[in-house]
């Protein structure tokens, strides 16, 4: 491990740099400076030299030119184990530069300011930093490399715990981080100038880039011969599974976080109190009530069954008593905005619960891309973020309208049904202020079938219950089977080329009919 000596510091973000430059000058290294950087540590008292000093030269080209020098880089990229690489630079008068502290112009945040203009985004543009972030970076096996004021301390406590020295393995982790910045530094430049190039605003850019972070390895993917991580973006929103933080229980298995992630999507959904209970990333029910235990009850009450080993998520925060309604059924994982310190009590008792705590939504109003991975690509679209505003504006196309009832039930419905995969049905009811799902049929080839499948799955009555579908019925035999079980109303969006037979149907059966103009597919 070769001794640093000397090192060059010239930075924008100068957080750290003071007492990370005083630490280096307490231990016998050479500071080389730029600019403000140089100002800051010559007004602090630290011996400084102004890089001009080393190359001869004066900034240039109002300070675009600065390190962009033979006696920099040569410094920086000389490997020290080559006696050629030595003869050359004792023959051009080369001192050696040990460690490189760069960061760099805050081109991003530039970019996304109002009002900001093509210009000012240009010129921050960083073009010194990098050069000299990637040749030290290249040259790790003899330079040491910092782009972040969080690895100053631990730097400096190496060097004093070493004599001077950086491990090899601590350079290669910092050289890593340098590839990494300036990929990403790059990749902003080139979405910049790719924005403003369209001559007609794209939700879609011709290139793609995605980025995301490991969060955390899993056990296993959907199987267990399969293996699985859990990525993340870089800012996930607020309220959501990867913003979460885990209170309590095992380790979030893949199937839990698809399962967590499609609960909250629909429980989020709703204004009022709403419960959630998902199944093989399909909700198996959905309540509503002024009191959350109530609307835990309902929820359940639709498919006790499968509510067994389910994943439940709440809109709001979990109280003591529902937690205890919760313990008398087996679940997975249980998701809420905020957990009392009461319903922790209750809930940790269950030791491998899984407790996932999100805080406040923001993911409501996003208005994010849906991606779903094909073999060799990858489909884009908008998220559904698709609503009714007002569901009795809605066109009636029956004889008979819905009751107050019905429309209450058909909204709640409706909302389902978005959250439940194609082809979708959802009965419903409504009594007063408790809304609740009766019967749930998902994922069938035929929508006939999910018709059957949702009564199949109903454990209570479904006279004067409402129906959701998801798209529209191609023929009359789902209206008729919905109609034999007790169906009074349904909404569905329409347009079919059999909807006047559709809607004869609905009519022969007494039942009310609403059309949404707007599907819901879910695959």
């Amino acid at each position: 491990m070769g001794v640093i000596t000397r090192a060059l510091l010239s930075v924008y973000n100068k957080e750290g740099l003071v007492a990370f430059a005083r630490g280096l000058s307490e231990m016998g290294v050479e500071l080389i400076s730029t600019g403000g950087t140089f100002k800051t540590l010559k007004e602090e008292g630290l011996p400084v030299k102004e890089v001009s000093e080393l190359t001869g030269v004066a900034e240039m080209l109002d300070g675009r030119v600065k390190t962009l020098h033979p006696k920099i880089h040569g410094g920086i990229l000389a490997r020290r184990s080559l006696p050629k690489h030595q003869e050359e630079m004792s023959r051009n008068r080369i001192l050696p530069i040990d460690m490189v502290v760069v960061n760099l112009y805050p081109f991003e945040a530039t970019v996304s300011r109002p009002g900001v203009t093509f210009e000012e985004a240009i010129e921050n543009i960083d073009i010194g930093g990098p050069a000299m972030l990637r040749s030290a970076a290249k040259n790790h096996p003899d330079v040491t490399v910092l782009v972040d004021p969080e690895d100053y301390l631990p730097t400096l406590a190496q060097m004093r715990e070493n004599q001077g020295s950086v491990s090899a393995k601590t350079r290669l982790a910092l050289a890593r981080k340098v590839f990494l910045l300036t990929s990403k530094y790059d990749a902003a430049i080139f979405d910049y100038l790719q924005k403003i190039s369209q001559e007609k605003p794209s939700r879609f850019p011709e290139i793609l880039r995605l980025e995301f972070r490991k969060a955390q390895t899993l056990r296993y993917g959907e199987n267990p011969h399969q293996e699985g991580a859990f990525y993340v973006e870089s800012n996930p929103p607020g309220g959501s599974v990867a913003s979460a933080r885990q209170l309590g229980g095992k380790e979030l298995s893949f199937n839990n976080l698809l399962d967590a992630n499609s609960a909250l999507e629909l429980v989020q959904e709703f204004d009022q109190n709403a419960v959630v209970i998902v199944k093989h990333n399909n909700p198996c029910g959905v309540g509503c009530a002024p009191v959350m235990v109530e609307a835990y009850r309902r929820a359940r009450e639709t498919d006790p069954v499968s509510a067994f080993g389910g994943v439940v998520a709440f809109n709001r925060a979990l109280t003591a008593e529902t937690a205890a309604e919760i313990t008398t059924t087996f679940m997975e994982v249980v998701i809420a905005p905020r957990f009392e310190p009461a319903a922790l009590d209750v809930l940790r008792r269950k030791k491998d619960l899984r407790l996932l705590e999100t805080g406040a939504s923001s993911v409501s109003g996003s208005t994010g891309l849906d991606f779903k991975r094909v073999t060799g690509g990858l489909l884009v679209q908008d998220r559904d973020r698709g609503s009714l505003e007002r569901i009795k504006d809605l066109k009636v196309v029956t004889r008979r309208a819905p009751l107050e009832t019905e429309y209450a039930a058909l909204e709640f419905a409706w909302k389902v049904a978005k959250h439940v995969r194609s082809n979708a049905i959802v009965f419903a009811r409504a009594d007063g202020t408790i809304r609740q799902t009766v019967g749930i049929g998902a994922g069938q080839m035929s929508r006939v079938d999910s018709v059957k499948l949702a009564a199949l799955k109903a454990r209570v009555s479904l006279n004067d219950a409402v129906m959701a579908s998801d798209a529209f019925f191609p023929f009359r035999d789902g209206i008729d089977e919905a109609a034999s079980v007790g169906i009074r109303a349904v909404i569905q969006p329409g347009g079919s080329i059999r909807d006047a037979e559709v809607i004869a149907a609905a009519d022969e059966h007494g039942m009310s009919m609403i059309l949404s103009g707007m599907r819901h597919f879910r695959h």
